[in-house]
């Protein structure tokens, strides 16, 4: 579906993604690991056009995209869950969510359909139908920015570090979710910084560092790797 071939990306001077190749087939999770700073999210903006791509070459559903302009990426079907959640804080869960079907065409039966299944995943967006997303927490605002991106009916769905200031609980119950969202045909590529979480509900991974890939693997291969064990988890055999 994805397919990512000796991109290099650069932050005016500053070479941030070095000759990165990544491939994502249809249907998988896959998860982009590495510490802060790796390069891990602007990987993610340039998949999605907002960092320009100086070199290489991106390619979705056997399309050249890297030179295309963002809205036009996600009309193709790739939809992102930023940094931050992002979510519009004034509006509604509502509001929200239907600002998310707005880059394709839909009927009102198909975006209610849509909607019905959103509220299945995440019972607490329906109690807070009418509730402005500025004024709740921070996963129930992820809840909001995750459905809003599966409100656009992705064919990828691209998550940018999501368990970002939430706490252990609500991280592990988000990742859940994903794992559901993904059992359910969902084809998604996460960007985290927890290893550990990641590579648990991933079937692949990537582990970046200094923009670049330094090691790709089964999930379970690379949370058992020395590599992470010691990098990441602070454990030596």
């Amino acid at each position: 579906m994805l397919r990512i071939k000796d991109i290099d990306t650069y932050y005016g001077h500053v070479h941030a993604i070095k000759k990165i190749s990544v491939n994502v087939d249809a249907g998988e999770f896959v998860t982009l690991i590495g510490a802060n700073g790796a390069g891990k999210s602007t990987l993610l903006k340039s998949i999605i056009g907002l960092q320009p791509v100086k070199n290489g070459s991106i390619e979705f559903l056997g399309e050249r995209i890297e030179s295309d302009r963002s809205d036009a990426i996600i009309r193709r079907g790739i939809s992102i869950v930023p940094e931050g959640r992002r979510v519009f804080p004034d509006f509604t869960v509502a509001e929200n969510l239907a600002i998310g079907a707005r880059a394709r065409k839909s009927t009102s039966a198909e975006m209610q359909e849509d909607i019905d299944k959103i509220l299945d995943q995440f019972p607490r967006l329906k109690e807070r139908w009418k509730q402005k997303a500025g004024t709740m927490s921070g996963g129930e605002q992820q809840m909001v920015a995750i459905g809003r991106a599966l409100m656009g009916r992705p064919k990828l769905l691209l998550l940018d570090e999501p368990s970002l200031g939430l706490a252990p609980l609500v991280v592990a119950e988000l990742m859940t979710k994903l794992k559901e969202i993904h059992a359910a045909g969902a084809t998604i590529l996460l960007v985290e910084q927890n290893v550990t979480l990641a590579l648990r509900v991933a079937q692949r991974g990537y582990l970046m560092e200094s923009g670049e890939i330094i090691a790709s693997d089964d999930a379970k291969a690379l949370l058992e790797s020395d590599a992470i064990r010691k990098a990441y988890l602070g454990i030596e055999h």
